[in-house]
């Protein structure tokens, strides 16, 4: 059996680790319901912009250089993970995705850019595959004038050509126990809408029109609503991938102090056992030595 003074300084230890994972879990629930206002704030207007393009596809003499798809030899994916980890398996199902969208893309002949958002998606990749950009400084406070200075810089690229549709994979919050992996292709815009989209679009199937009255001019209003589009959804999905990791991290730290009481249950048990037995063995020497001198 274990020596009691061993097993003490374990359970100390754990203890030590359970106040640290708690502490987490707290600052991890406070971040989260910040985070989730922030992304509920969002969803609505683009979810609305995006259904509005969405709409206007079906108009007759819509064309926009940015809605047309070309054919696709080179692409842009953007990766959004975390800064730091204890988030349980958040940044690995975003590695694991990308991974599986490059390897399927290069199947196709297909030339795949990688840019990353988070530093544990630049420690992962930059072994794995070239990285094109690491945006640095956008996770710790997202704000839309950073995330849309991102965005036109991609969107300046894609208006040069130098590739033909850009991609970006991310964990869609859900609720602080549920983030789905997600790859969403941003530019050309996808007519796989998210679900809000696809629930405004029902809702507003009866009233839409099938012609629209445009002033200026068709041309100035998406030069204006496309690029916005953009920057929206961009803005959106970083806001998904924060709220869903502080979710998950959230998950993960309070697994990690059950399973830390648990750990300290075992090892008190433990110690009591080593404690009566020390005492048993104790009893049994006095009864001897009382019996050896009698």
């Amino acid at each position: 059996m274990a020596d009691r003074k061993e097993i003490r300084k374990r359970i100390g230890s754990v203890q030590n680790t359970r106040q640290i994972t708690r502490a987490m879990k707290m600052v991890a629930a406070a971040k989260l319901r910040r985070s989730q206002e922030a992304i509920l704030n969002t969803r609505p207007f683009a979810y609305r912009i995006y259904s509005i393009l969405l709409s206007l596809f079906q108009q007759e003499g819509i064309q926009h250089p940015l809605l047309v798809s070309r054919e696709e030899k080179r692409v842009r994916l953007i990766v959004v993970a975390g800064d730091r980890g204890l988030c349980g398996s958040f940044n690995a199902n975003v590695f694991k995705e990308a991974l599986k969208f490059i390897k399927v893309k290069q199947a196709a002949g297909v030339e795949v850019t990688l840019d990353v958002i988070g530093k544990k998606a630049q420690d992962f990749f930059k072994k794995r595959h070239p990285i094109s950009t690491c945006h640095e400084g956008l996770l710790g406070k997202v704000t839309y004038a950073k995330a849309s200075a991102i965005a036109h810089e991609i969107l300046e690229a894609y208006q040069k050509e130098e590739f033909d549709a850009i991609y970006l994979v991310y964990n869609e919050f859900k609720s602080a126990i549920q983030q789905n992996i997600t790859t969403e292709r941003l530019i050309p815009i996808s007519t796989e809408a998210p679900e809000g989209v696809v629930g405004i679009l029902k809702a507003g199937e009866d009233l839409r029109l099938k012609s629209y009255i445009f002033e200026p001019s068709k041309t100035e209003i998406l030069n204006e609503i496309v690029p916005k589009h953009f920057y929206m959804q961009f803005f959106r999905c970083v806001l998904e991938s924060v709220a869903s990791e502080h979710g998950a991290r959230m998950s993960a730290m309070e697994s990690a102090t059950k399973n830390a009481s648990e750990m300290i249950d075992h090892l008190t048990l433990l110690y009591n056992k080593a404690r009566q037995a020390a005492i048993t063995k104790e009893l049994m020497e006095i009864i001897g030595g009382v019996e050896a001198m009698t």
